[in-house]
């Protein structure tokens, strides 16, 4: 397999927290987004989308979507298990990474591709959409803080993909503004630890 991905990019951050977890090494080749790499023809032949990341299966199969990456990998290696052990565990880690993705990622998103100045030339850009956004992604960060004032981690005792999810969707927040603050103390609190992982670290 090979894996291409980029550094600053959120959705190959969240593989890339995926592979260390699990303990995975991938050969990895380095896409340049700032220099518009991922529009060449060599990369557009393998992800017609231009997106990153992209994991090229040893058939030549290419897997274009983090979830379903790590999904993929999950049922090859299902230890240490990040997507639940049974049906109730899955559903609810499930339920957290889709409303993570949408509810929190997906404004995070738009707020950055419509107040920063990395997308000015890139796109049309609707400021006003963005500050929309931005509002959206802070309004959840509260909703988040208040579902962990009971429990440890987003889908219950123990850390899943949820997690690194809503991890790389905050920490992609701080260029736009969007930051957990000690207002927010259960979130704070989340962070903090999830921060901490060996695999963030590592990654």
């Amino acid at each position: 397999m090979k894996l291409y991905s980029n550094r600053f990019a959120p959705s190959p951050r969240r593989l890339r927290i995926f592979l260390a977890e699990k303990g995975l090494e991938i050969p990895t080749v380095e896409v340049d987004l700032a220099g518009n790499e991922n529009l060449d023809p060599a990369f557009l032949a393998i992800n017609p989308l231009g997106e990153l990341p992209a994991l090229v299966l040893d058939d030549g199969r290419v897997i274009t979507e983090s979830i379903a990456a790590c999904r993929y990998l999950e049922a090859l290696h299902p230890e240490p298990n990040l997507f639940g052990r049974d049906a109730d565990e899955r559903a609810v880690v499930d339920q957290w990474t889709y409303r993570v993705m949408f509810r929190l990622y997906e404004p995070v998103r738009q707020a950055f591709r419509n107040t920063h100045r990395f997308w000015a030339d890139r796109i049309h850009q609707v400021p006003e959409f963005g500050i929309l956004a931005r509002d959206a992604a802070l309004a959840e960060l509260k909703a988040l803080d208040t579902e962990l004032a009971g429990r440890e981690f987003l889908a219950g005792a123990r850390y899943t993909f949820a997690d690194i999810t809503a991890l790389c969707a905050i920490d992609f927040g701080k260029p736009s503004g969007i930051r957990v603050t000690g207002e927010l103390p259960n979130l704070a609190r989340w962070h903090a630890v999830v921060q901490a992982r060996p695999a963030v670290k590592a990654e």
